[in-house]
Parts: structure tokens; sequence; C-alpha cells
């Protein structure tokens, strides 16, 4: 099922008012991802404060953070469901406001949570309370700004507007990283364990707050305006968007899950598999994502000339070829810190050539009537399955086998997967408007 489930719906309008959605449309994105990477950063002092009583293991704890951060994942198809079918009916606009409020209350309230020494058992609980609101939350938030960015693109630039999704995603990861190194750099070890490790979290009040202004002040979206125009808006089979919604979750697995093993999980993965201390996995992270962030616009404004499907097909080749050598790099004491730097640079870059085009090809893949459930799904299904669940994996997998490659399986298996799906994706022209 390569073309879109019947027309696409998507139409054009006045430049200053598509700068206006692209604008509103990413700032969910970056707060979103902002969170859920500093929840990855400091999933070590996480664990010390909220999943380790007395006499367990820094193990044991650490998979039970990730399990918690797999849960919230877990959650998202419900929140896409629940909210890409309110912005199916009512609108773009009103559900995107709605879950910014939602997703900046629940990651505020993590930063002032009580932890295990002074709550006991209620503390995990508790955050993972919070982690399950954040993922319905992020359930609605992608299909909406997706649906918002593509609807609104001028003539031929649905690949250039949807990947400012996935660039606001590096900007994100970006942004917590550098929250966190820089934490990690003025503060001590038992003062960055303490109370350092809240103040990312609490920084989403201002952003979200200021996220819910540039919301408050966005268009409804001028497919959705048409569609309300009609008498009756045709919906495509039960059936036909299931298999699209299942297809296009396979297209983007190898993103999902490369991208959060090179982007999110590595800092932990640096510090328990390879004895790399917290700043060394830090810096190695944010050159990943400097990497990442450095190829996604150019992606998807390349999608736009020569089609999505060749794009993301070298990404995912690259990934599923370079995943092992680039991993094995780290591994060698006597690789050198540049060419280390290097390594995890290329290993973000890659995974950018299949979050550029991504979020234009789902986009392609729905008409207007459920676009904002649909691609929302896909994308939800695949997360959930294939980032929330690469920490538990990788760390319980490396913890059973004791074989240190497997983040780089994980990656290199979930891509090849991805270039089959790929596959199936037509060749589509040069974009119009229509």
């Amino acid at each position: 099922m390569g073309a879109p489930v019947h027309g696409s719906g998507l139409r054009t309008d006045r430049p200053e008012r598509s700068r206006r959605a692209l604008v509103a449309g990413s700032v969910g994105n970056f707060i979103e991802w902002y969170e859920f990477g500093v929840y990855g950063y400091f999933a070590t002092v996480i664990a010390a404060r909220f999943f380790t009583p007395e006499g367990g293991s820094e193990v044991e704890a650490l998979v039970k953070t990730y399990a918690s951060f797999a849960l919230a994942f877990f959650f998202r198809p419900v929140g896409t469901a629940l909210f890409g079918r309110l912005g199916d009916r009512v609108g773009r606009r009103p559900v995107l406001i709605m879950v910014i409020v939602l997703m900046t209350a629940a990651t505020t309230l993590i930063g002032v949570l009580p932890t295990y020494d002074t709550v006991g058992a209620l503390a995990p609980w508790l955050l993972t309370f919070l982690r399950v609101l954040q993922g319905l939350s992020a359930g609605g938030e992608f299909g909406g700004a997706v649906s918002v960015m593509t609807e609104f693109a001028p003539p031929g630039r649905r690949g250039l507007y949807g990947s400012w999704q996935s660039f606001t995603v590096a900007l994100g990861l970006l942004g917590g990283a550098g929250v966190a190194a820089l934490l990690a750099t003025v503060l001590s070890e038992g003062q960055l364990g303490d109370w350092g490790w809240r103040l990312p979290f609490l920084l989403t009040l201002p952003m979200g707050l200021g996220a819910l202004w540039l919301r408050l002040r966005l268009d409804e979206t001028p497919s959705f305006e048409s569609l309300r125009e009609e008498p009756l808006p045709e919906r495509p089979p039960g059936r036909e968007v299931a298999k699209a919604i299942a297809l296009g979750a396979g297209r983007i697995m190898g993103w999902a899950a490369a991208g959060y093993t090179f982007l999110v999980v590595l800092p932990s993965y640096l510090q328990s598999s390879l004895n790399a201390t917290f700043q060394q996995a830090l810096v190695a992270t944010v050159l990943a994502n400097l990497g990442f962030a450095a190829t996604i616009i150019p992606a998807g404004l390349l999608s736009d000339r020569i089609g999505r499907r060749p794009v993301m097909l070298t990404g995912a080749l690259l990934v599923t070829v370079l995943a092992v050598p680039l991993l094995n790099l780290l591994q060698n004491t006597g690789t050198s810190n540049a060419v280390k730097g290097g390594a995890v640079f290329v290993a973000g870059a890659v995974v950018g050539l299949m979050a550029g085009p991504g979020p234009a090809m789902l986009s392609e893949m729905f008409p207007t009537s459920v676009r904002y459930t649909g691609l929302g799904l896909a994308y939800a299904l695949s997360n959930a399955v294939f980032s929330g669940c690469a920490g538990l994996i990788i760390t319980e997998t490396i913890k059973r086998t004791g074989s240190v490659d497997i983040p780089a399986y994980y990656a290199a298996v979930t891509c090849a997967v991805s270039v089959l799906a790929l596959l199936t994706l037509r060749k589509e022209p040069v974009q119009g408007g229509s």
C-alpha cells in the first residue's frame, strides 16, 4: 500500500499562516522531546531516587526506570486514539492546545515529586502516574502537529515542512542534553542527585506557557475547514485505515528504534556498559544529536525533489550496515576521542535521513478525515514498541547475555525490517499542492 488511503486532502494557504503553523506545531514537539530526553539522560539519577529501596541493585533500579519510560510510550497510542479522534472531529487547534497544557503540567509536577526516601513505595507510583499523563499528551501531539504543518505547507514543500517536526525533536533532545551537561558541570554529584535533577523538569513550565500562547494564536487548517463545509465528509473503510497504520508503523520502526538507541539510550549504555563518566556520555549524546539535526531539514527538502522512498531507504540501509562497526569503535579503548565523536555524529546523521521525510510520508498516507488519528497511531504504535522499549530491551538483554553489542543489533534489525516496508512505498512525483 504505497499510495495514500484515497486523496491526500492537503492544501496550501498564505505564507504568514504557514509560518505561524510551522512554529506553533513545532514548539510542542520541542517540549515533548526535551522532557523525554531529560528523563533518559537522568535515568541513572532517577533510578537511585525513585526505584532503589535499601538493598536494591543499581541495575534492577535502572531496569525499573526504563520500564516506567516504556509505560509512558505505551499510553501514547491511547492518547493518539483519544485526541486524534477529537482532532479529526472538532479540529486540530483546540486539541493541540489541550495536549500542550497536559504535557506541561505533568512534566512540571515531576520536578516537585517526593523521592523514595521521603514517601517510600508511593514515590515510583506517583512518578509512573505522571509518566502516563505525559504519554497520553504526547500521543495527541504528533498527529496534530504534523497535520497542521503539512496541511499549511506551500506547494512542493510538504517534506520540508514536515521535517521541522523531526528537527524540533532533535532540538528538544539537544536542549535536554545541554541542560543536563550544564548541571553536571556546575553542580557536584551530590547536589545533582539531591535537587539538581529537578531543575530541567521545572523549566518546562515557562516553555509550556510560551507554547500555549503560540497555539492560542493558531488558525484552523484550510484542509479541515474545507472538510467541515462538506455535508457528510467521506471516511475511508476501517480495514483500509488499519492496513495503512500498520504499514506506516513498519516504515518508521527503524527510525524509532535507531533514534532512541543512538540519541537517548546512549548515555546510560556508555555509563553502565563501557564505564564512561556522566559528562563523557552527555558529550557523546550531544554529538549524536547534532548529527541527527544536521541531516533532517536537508533530507526533508531532498524528499520533495526526488521522493520520500529513496531518502528514507538510504538512511535505513546505512543503519543496518553501519550500526555494529560504529558501536565497535566506541568499545575499542584504542580509538581516539575524535574518532569516537565522529562515530556518534554519523550514527545520528543517518537516523536523520529517515526522520526528515518521515512525517510527510505518514501524512500523505491518510485523507484529512482520519489524518490526525491515522498518522498519529502509526507513529505512536511504532514508538511505543521500538522507542519506548529500547532502553528496557537493551539493558535487560545486556544483563542476561553479557553482550555489549546489543544496541547495534537492535538498531540494525529494526532498520532492516523498515527497508522491506519502505520498498512498498511508491516513488511519488514531485509534490504540487494536492
